[in-house]
């Protein structure tokens, strides 16, 4: 399993062994890294929302709750406006509320335990994490993920090893997005097909349908006109062969209507069908469209590091025909939060070339928290990873860079090339040069 990018709470009295916690991959933290709510798992009763670690609720409230049920609550609780407020507005909200407490965090614990109820009641009969582990097995075969995890976080006999593993596993059925939006747009593509060839064969039914109701009413004309002739003439000998033709226009007049009823029959259920392709095809072309504004979004940034990499090289052969891409960090002091090791190396010496200082701080993995108020004073401009970072620490730079008046952005990834990126786009003389048109609505943080 793979652990979150900060350190989660490790209960004092943890169940398992040293060699039990080898053999699922669980790291182990550091006594003074446990949060003051290590006793939880000694209660007997469920746990309360508030009273989880708070590196959790993103993950519960973003998998449990829907954006409109949020929409609904949240702003009971705060002063965000239901309809002008974006989706990451309301997630970020909803997540400080509960890891807050008080009346929200007890709303939106009532609102989870009366939408899973029957989830709650079926993990109440497990008796040991062995149990819990099963039914979480379970529900991840079925594809049952959200009441099954709230019933298993709230769980008394939810130790940190199995809160871990479900963690684990939530996060990597994210990584599935991607190769189920390629198998989406070849269905759509298969469906427009399709529905361009029922719309063709509907037209084709339509105009044989118009033409069998002319020949219909045509007959039925001709035939009137044949009895009237026919009566008409009033002759007593023929008046059973009258009889037999009457009978056989009949008969006629009988296949024909119900010719008619068949071809109206297949054509609704024509119609039902091409509907139902309509709408399935509405939905894909909308995921298509999502992941080709991400393609665009990640082209820009290839753009950017590819042309970076261009100046680096042309600055090192001596060459001054070009400015570098990232002019715009000289003599600047840049504060870089969170991200992954390899690539913070990388982003310093990019920076140092470019004649500016970055200063790198993890976010509280192996950094001190307390360090990130200290290091932001005096920056010229503060990033942060949002997929590399937690709740806490943005919301410290938050509050650091709008007290002192410091300009900070948000990075797609913790990728070199989101941070060349930004920094192009930050630079007016460098806009024209790139692909792409500014950075799209969609969160950052959720895709």
């Amino acid at each position: 399993m793979h652990t979150p990018p900060f350190p989660l709470a490790q209960p004092s009295r943890l169940k398992l062994s040293g060699d039990e916690l080898a053999s699922t991959g669980i790291r182990t933290i550091d006594a003074c890294c446990s949060p003051v709510k290590a006793s939880l798992p000694n209660l007997k009763r469920r746990a309360r929302l508030s009273e989880l670690d708070h590196h959790l609720h993103c993950s519960i409230i973003g998998t449990c709750l829907s954006t409109h049920e949020l929409r609904k609550l949240v702003p009971k609780f705060t002063a965000l406006d239901r309809r002008d407020a974006s989706d990451l507005e309301i997630h970020h909200t909803a997540v400080e509320l509960a890891i807050d407490g008080g009346a929200a965090a007890k709303a939106l614990h009532k609102l989870l335990d009366e939408r899973y109820a029957g989830a709650i009641r079926r993990f109440d009969k497990a008796a040991d994490d062995a149990d819990l582990l099963d039914l979480w097995d379970e529900a991840l075969k079925s594809g049952d993920i959200p009441p099954a995890y709230w019933a298993l976080m709230t769980h008394p006999c939810a130790t940190m090893p199995v809160s871990q593993k479900a963690f684990g596993d939530l996060h990597m059925l994210s990584h599935l997005v991607g190769a189920a939006n390629r198998a989406d747009i070849r269905r759509l593509v298969a469906l427009e097909q399709e529905n361009a060839a029922l719309k063709e064969k509907i037209e084709r039914q339509q105009t044989r349908l118009q033409e069998l109701s002319i020949e219909r009413d045509a007959s039925i004309a001709a035939f009137d006109e044949q009895i009237a002739q026919l009566q008409a003439r009033q002759l007593p000998a023929d008046a059973g062969s009258l009889e037999t033709e009457l009978e056989h226009l009949r008969a006629r007049l009988a296949d024909a209507d119900q010719r008619v009823a068949l071809h109206t029959s297949r054509r609704e259920a024509a119609e039902q069908r091409m509907q139902q392709e309509q709408e399935a095809a509405l939905a894909l072309r909308r995921s298509r469209d999502h992941a080709l504004a991400l393609l665009k979004l990640v082209q820009s940034e290839c753009d950017a590091l590819e042309r970076a990499t261009v100046d680096a090289a042309d600055a090192a052969r001596g060459s001054v025909s070009r400015r570098a891409s990232l002019d715009g960090v000289h003599g600047k002091r840049i504060v870089y939060v969170g991200g992954r090791p390899g690539s913070n190396a990388a982003l310093k010496r990019l920076v140092e070339a470019a004649g500016g200082e970055l200063v790198v701080h993890d976010g509280g993995v192996e950094d001190r928290k307390g360090l990130l108020a200290a290091a932001l004073p005096g920056a010229d401009l503060v990033v942060f990873p949002v997929d590399c970072v937690d709740h806490d620490s943005m919301n410290t730079l938050k509050r650091v860079c709008e007290r002192h008046g410091i300009d900070y952005h948000p990075l797609r990834t913790a990728s070199v090339a989101s941070f060349v990126e930004l920094i192009a786009r930050l630079h007016p003389e460098h806009v024209a040069q790139l692909r792409n048109a500014p950075p799209p609505a969609f969160c950052l943080r959720h895709g």
